[in-house]
């Protein structure tokens, strides 16, 4: 006889996240800066209430299970209605970047099987202008009022209010195993075409129960969060299913991203955590600098996407008092992977000791196991020093691309059951990982391995550097040496030299550049990170002075 245990069934479903903010934080707000302009206010009943209206004019569309929702919008209250619409009747809803070149916007369009696309208006032109390589979307719903609807050249298109007016707020929700697959998010880190990541239920629920655990994201209803990362941003890094569950208020950007208007929505709504990439952050200081403001709510910012420099945690911390969460994680791993919460040892260092624990990535939550390995796949030292490739898994980390893509069709797992990230990194004794770059970019000169990431991070450290980039250029002799490429803040101007010297003390001497290129700007990707594949095609036939 085998012996199982004897508890309730009670399936993983995302329905339950918002289920159980009606009922225990009904009046817990979500504040957005609509697209239109005006700033609105919700509550986390209201969003369950018309999140059933999204779910019932979805049925009467003859959307089923599985059936993939498009949404092209930011980070606002109608996102999340249609989030947890389709995703309570079992739909799969995916979330488009619209960052992206438009070819590949349609291209993803098709390869999900899109049936209907919600869109806010300010992406009308984007759609309208690949409309007609749109294969299977069926309807498009306009993120508007009915008395707001603009003018579309899209069949079918209606506004999002008048469809979903007069939908009953009675739905079953959940009536499906919590392996449904509930989201689909397309990846731009990868070789080729974007390769589709499929969640299930089951994983975003835990992947929420992570995420909300003291030494991750470590929110409460206490807070009010600001998560300026994206919702097509593998789920704003968990936090619209995070918040929820916890009962945190949430302000939600819009389509407004500057400096200034972030400044507006943490003051005005006194936001305590936020969460963003380095180059909104960068955007944030500059503006409260050049405007001698101060940040009298904001306890934590989380950053992650790419390294965070040290100015910006510096700056954050030591003028504003503000700490800084450094996170790690990739639209594979849900997305969270890392957060540098500091151990009790580490509190007990010195101020520049804990800084430099603070650059690294991070430590793993449970529910994330990692390991660093060597070419050959054989498994290294938690030294702190030796680098290798990155690899984890985990309950909420990708089993096999949609579509089985990559891989020739197959898993992308190795014979233990671990994903290669494509990063390379070390881990220390503590469990802390810091990534030192990516496996297509560090720049190997005469069989080692220079760090890019460091070097662009140094250089940003300048006060005249507004961001750095460094590259492998061909060298006879070392096969590659770096290349640091630098645009300077607005008005400034550098030497080579001076750019150099900032880097003196900092890196091994053999690390140091062989030169330095000045551009207008640095080429940045559908994430915010520097795109270095436009990089490296822009300087292909640079000569270095050593060469």
């Amino acid at each position: 006889m085998t012996l199982i245990g004897k508890m309730q069934e009670w399936p993983l479903t995302v329905n339950k996240v918002i289920e159980h903010a009606k009922l225990n934080y009904p009046r817990q707000r979500v504040i957005t800066r609509t697209v239109e302009g005006p700033i609105v206010e919700t509550n986390y009943a209201e969003i369950h209430d018309r999140a059933k209206q999204v779910s019932n004019a979805l049925k009467a569309d003859g959307i089923q299970m599985t059936d993939r929702v498009a949404t092209l919008a930011w980070n606002t209250s109608r996102h999340m209605e249609t989030w947890f619409g389709a995703m309570g009747i079992g739909s799969v809803l995916h979330t488009i970047n619209p960052r992206l070149h438009p070819e590949q916007i349609a291209w993803i369009a098709n390869d999900a099987e899109d049936k209907i696309l919600f869109v806010d208006t300010t992406f009308l032109p984007l759609v309208e202008a690949v409309k007609d390589h749109l294969k299977t979307i069926e309807k498009f719903v306009i993120y508007c009022d009915a008395d707001g609807m603009p003018e579309t050249s899209l069949a079918n298109a209606v506004s999002y209010e008048a469809y979903i007016n007069g939908q009953s707020q009675d739905c079953v929700w959940g009536d499906f195993d919590e392996n449904t697959p509930c989201g689909l998010c397309y990846t731009s880190g990868t070789t080729g075409n974007p390769k589709g990541v499929l969640y299930s239920h089951r994983s975003n629920v835990l992947h929420t129960l992570m995420t909300g655990m003291t030494d991750a994201l470590g929110i409460s209803i206490h807070d009010r969060v600001l998560p300026v990362v994206p919702m097509f941003h593998a789920n704003a890094w968990g936090l619209t299913f995070t918040c929820p569950a916890v009962g945190a208020e949430m302000v939600m950007p819009g389509a407004q991203m500057d400096g200034a208007s972030i400044y507006e929505m943490l003051t005005k709504y006194k936001v305590t955590t936020s969460a963003a990439v380095p180059t909104v952050w960068m955007m944030l200081l500059q503006h409260m600098e050049a405007n001698n403001l101060e940040l009298p709510d904001l306890t934590r910012v989380v950053i992650g996407g790419s390294a965070v420099p040290e100015r910006i945690l510096r700056t954050f911390q030591e003028k504003y008092g503000v700490e800084v969460g450094h996170a790690w994680g990739m639209t594979e791993t849900s997305p969270l992977g890392t957060v540098g919460s500091l151990t009790p040892e580490q509190k007990k260092l010195s101020e520049e000791a804990q800084i430099a624990c603070k650059l690294k990535q991070g430590r793993a939550p449970f529910g994330v196991e990692m390991k660093i390995v060597d070419d050959n796949g054989k498994e290294l030292p938690r030294d702190g020093e030796t680098s290798g490739h990155l690899l984890v898994r985990g309950m909420a980390i990708v089993d096999t691309y949609y579509k089985g893509a990559g891989a020739d069709g197959g898993s992308i797992l190795d014979k233990d059951g671990f994903f290669d990230t494509g990063d390379v990194a070390n881990i220390d004794e503590n469990g802390f990982m810091q990534i030192t770059d990516r496996s297509k970019d560090v720049i190997k000169s005469g069989g080692e391995w220079i760090s890019s990431i460091d070097l662009e991070n140094i250089a940003v450290g300048h006060p005249k550097v507004a961001n750095a980039a460094a590259i492998g250029i061909y060298h006879p002799k070392w096969d590659e040496r770096p290349l640091l490429i630098i645009q300077m803040n607005e008005g400034e101007t550098a030497t080579k030299e001076e750019i150099l010297k900032q880097l003196e003390g900092k890196i091994a001497k053999w690390w140091t550049p062989d030169d330095v290129a000045f551009v207008d700007s640095i080429p940045l990707g559908a994430t915010g990170k520097i795109n270095k594949l436009a990089l490296r095609e822009q300087f292909k036939d640079y000569k270095l002075p050593t060469a």
